[in-house]
């Protein structure tokens, strides 16, 4: 099998130990280095002080890792030409031999396929603004139709169409929860102005709906676990209402489209917010991690 699961994260999964999954894309892509790797090493630390073990995953000259040593994550900090891997392109990273970080839909889809149940980021994609004109939805969604894990999140990016991800969510029928809340986290906010249907308030509670997805035994879709960044941590709403108008506004001036939009929108908010949107970003990344962990860990003992 061209899948690699490390010795620690195997043991784990045979022993029915709790197991956190990990994105590599904010180590390789999303944070300037060296904060990157300290961010890394930060976060995996959070999952082992929750009693769980760290399974970061990238691809490394064509093979996929799933939990990555000391060495392994400092190639994926400080190689250049890592490359940003969705789970459409596993197949060709593999043939080529190719190195990269992955995103949420690939790491969940492999994280799947190794017996990781749990994974933790800070924001998912989702439908793009002028969906009707771009027909932009990023491939987070339709993966997460297909794959049977917890992913413990901030919401959505802020930069998205919120609403419409939230219908496409529901067509696609992916499990969608507040975690102690009932609206729905918007990343850098604690409230994108949205409601959930469903509030969760315990990692056992979450647990206790895992196991009833697989007592029905229905479609292997993902549930979503929404947990909003404290509002003391939040990047202060109206900041965000002016930086992203301008940010959208510069975005059409420029004629960026396509995968290049987000990269472009978050950049400018880490600029124009003088790194405040980077500072709640990983707020809510330490929050989702934190609370991934407890729930792996109650996931555990059912």
């Amino acid at each position: 099998m061209v899948l690699v699961v490390s010795e620690e994260v195997r043991e784990a999964i045979d022993a029915r130990r709790p197991v956190v999954a990990l994105e590599s894309t904010i180590i390789a892509h999303g944070l300037p280095r060296p904060r990157n790797l300290q961010v890394a090493l930060e976060l995996e630390d959070v999952v082992r002080r929750e009693g769980a073990v760290p399974a970061t995953i990238a691809v490394l000259d064509g093979r996929p890792h799933v939990g990555l040593d000391k060495e392994q994550l400092e190639r994926i900090a400080n190689e250049d030409g890592i490359r940003k891997l969705g789970h459409r392109d596993l197949p060709l990273a593999v043939a080529a031999g190719a190195s990269g970080a992955t995103t949420v839909s690939a790491t969940a889809l492999l994280a799947a396929l190794a017996g990781v149940r749990v994974f933790a980021t800070g924001g998912l994609g989702g439908v793009h603004r002028e969906w009707t004109v771009t027909q932009d939805e990023s491939a987070d969604l339709g993966l997460l139709a297909r794959a049977r894990i917890t992913v413990v999140c901030a919401g959505v990016k802020s930069i998205l169409d919120v609403p419409a991800t939230l219908q496409r969510l529901e067509t696609l029928g992916v499990a969608v929860a507040g975690y102690r809340t009932e609206r729905f986290p918007g990343f850098y906010l604690s409230d994108s102005g949205h409601p959930v249907d469903w509030t969760l308030q315990s990692p056992q509670e979450v647990a206790e709906v895992m196991r009833a997805q697989d007592a029905l035994g229905g479609p292997e879709s993902a549930l979503i676990v929404a947990n909003p960044v404290p509002e003391e941590e939040q990047l202060d709403p109206d900041l965000h209402a002016r930086v992203l108008a301008d940010a959208l506004h510069a975005c059409e001036e420029q004629g960026i489209t396509g995968q290049a939009v987000t990269p472009f929108l978050l950049d400018y908010l880490v600029r124009h917010t003088d790194g405040a949107s980077l500072n709640a970003n990983l707020a809510a990344v330490r929050g989702n991690v934190r609370l991934a962990g407890r729930i792996a860990a109650a996931w555990a003992r059912a």
